[in-house]
This record gives C-alpha cells, structure tokens and sequence, in this order.
C-alpha cells in the first residue's frame, strides 16, 4: 500500500475507533471518495478523495489523495503555514482545508485536525 493509501487508511481506521463512524460512498459510480459524517447532526466532518496534482497546484503528474476538515472560521486562515495544509479543494476556503496525505503531514497532526473538524459538526448543548 501506498503512504497515500495508507494515511487514508489510518484516517478511516481512527474515525471508526474514535467515534464509530465509517465512510459513506455517496456520489454514484464513485467508490473512491469517502464521506465522514457526524452520527448525531449528520453534517459532513471529513471528505477524503483522490485529485489532480494540478488542481491544487502541485507540481507533477498523476493524482494525490486529500482530507478536506471543517474548522472553526477563525481557525481556518491561521493553518497554511504548514506544508501539506492548502485551502479546501471544492469546498467553502472560508470553513474547510484540505489536507495532503502523502506523507507531509504526520499522522498525529492528521488526527487532530479531524477532531477539531469532529467538534466543530458535533451539536451544542442548549442552555437551559
């Protein structure tokens, strides 16, 4: 497996454990783009797929897998200093990023984005 394929599984074998969710396949004829949805408010908390290089504006042929996150909107302009953290690809630039899993990115740093963007979908509690 690739390091590609294999930060993707790490992601999905993370989501599973941590919060009982597995990916959701739900653009048809496409079994390569997992959704992560919150159990709860059923919104979108990750999307992992395979884009090309240069639509992100990466050099160099071929495909690369991405995580898009959602993150706080305060949050989202403050990431881009680290390599492998670009602005969301399909996706509103102002809410979500898009994470490179190719390897730049260390798995820890991977799987706290996710939770951030976990937290940030999960419902508030109402005050009485």
């Amino acid at each position: 497996m690739s390091k590609t394929g294999a930060q993707r599984a790490d992601v999905y074998t993370f989501v599973s454990e941590q919060y009982g969710v597995e990916p959701e396949y739900v653009f048809a004829d496409d079994f390569d783009t997992g959704v992560l949805r919150h159990p709860t408010s059923k919104k979108w908390f990750g999307i992992a797929m395979r884009v090309k290089k240069f639509r992100l504006g990466l050099r160099g042929e071929g495909e690369i897998d991405v995580l898009n996150v959602k993150l706080p909107s305060e949050m989202v302009g403050t990431v881009f200093a680290d390599d492998g953290i670009l602005p969301a690809y399909h996706m509103n630039k102002t809410k979500w990023v898009s994470l490179l899993l190719d390897g730049r990115l260390q798995k820890e740093t991977v799987f706290a984005f996710v939770d951030a963007s976990y937290q940030t979908v999960t419902p508030k509690r109402k005050g009485r």
